[in-house]
């Protein structure tokens, strides 16, 4: 059995078009070649990889197993690829680490800092997504290391918890909320919310709107957490911001007060497929974040 990179990329990118026309298209290939060499993959491994259908193609139990495979393999030549361009610009290792955005605002920053300052000859590549997304990246070997929030499923992965993260209202000191001491997020379900524009955050507080049978009202959600404190003194809406995240806001006329739920603080863990397995860089910058040493984690149930 032999299949090339290039049998991969194609079939992968059929099945991500859900069509042969537009998957050759996408690989500049003519759509008989793409169509001969998948059936020349089929009668290679001896059993059927996509289902024609009137609409297009969609993949069998094999298909799937060949679209995990592939992106795994892909994505790590891409890795080594760009371990060995670094090495051709005078870098000595580079490292890929995903973050929610509650870690890069509370916890993040000064430990790269700390990081870097220890191995000039280490670099960090950086991405920002939601907990859910950096969890199925880390099991597919996208990225290195991964920092998530606990409302994401994480028995896939080895995890270490690193921080805490509290969520907090932040009302005008004239709303009716403003003079108390915290708020219960079943009080302030009902009101107009000023967003911060984290995925992950808005999903975790769309499910617990859910059990109490209401959805949030978002007026805006903006991307700057000054731009949110100001609309919100201005009795726009409330927010519901990470308590490092509302640190950050100076306004006088506004109030901050923790949410008393329990779910409310959230932990915030380092995640990988496997902390034995990490490059010998990728596992630096683990012990770094661990606060040193690399101590017991949590294995996959």
């Amino acid at each position: 059995m032999r299949l090339d990179l290039i049998d991969m990329r194609l079939f992968l990118s059929v099945v991500e078009h859900g069509s042969l026309t537009q998957g050759a298209q996408a690989m500049n290939l003519a759509l008989a070649s793409v169509s001969e060499r998948v059936s020349s993959m089929e009668a290679t491994l001896g059993v059927a990889l996509l289902e024609r259908t009137r609409r297009g193609v969609r993949t069998t139990a094999a298909g799937d197993a060949l679209v995990r495979h592939a992106r795994l393999i892909l994505g790590q030549v891409e890795q080594m690829r760009g371990e060995l361009r670094t090495y051709a610009k005078g870098l000595k290792g580079r490292i890929r680490l995903m973050s929610n955005t509650a870690a890069l605002a509370v916890f993040l920053p000064v430990q790269l800092r700390l990081f870097l300052e220890a191995y000039p000859d280490l670099s960090v590549d950086i991405d920002e997504h939601p907990s859910s997304e950096i969890v199925l990246a880390i099991a597919e070997g996208r990225a290195d290391l991964g920092i998530v929030a606990d409302i994401a499923d994480l028995t896939a992965l080895q995890t270490y918890l690193v921080a805490q993260d509290q969520l907090v209202v932040v009302a005008s000191r004239s709303h009716r909320i403003g003079a108390q001491q915290y708020a219960a997020f079943a009080d302030i379900v009902g009101e107009v919310f000023v967003g911060l524009a984290d995925a992950a955050l808005e999903t975790h507080l769309s499910e617990r709107a859910s059990r109490l049978g209401t959805q949030m009202n978002y007026r805006v959600q903006l991307r700057s957490v000054a731009d949110v404190g100001m609309l919100v003194e201005a009795g726009i809406g409330i927010a519901i911001l990470s308590e490092a995240s509302a640190a950050e806001l100076h306004h006088p006329g506004l109030a901050v007060l923790p949410l008393s739920e329990p779910w409310a603080s959230r932990r915030l863990y380092l995640c990988a497929r496997d902390f034995s397995a990490l490059t010998p860089h990728a596992s630096l910058l683990a012990q770094q974040l661990m606060g040193g040493g690399l101590p017991p984690v949590k294995e996959a149930s």
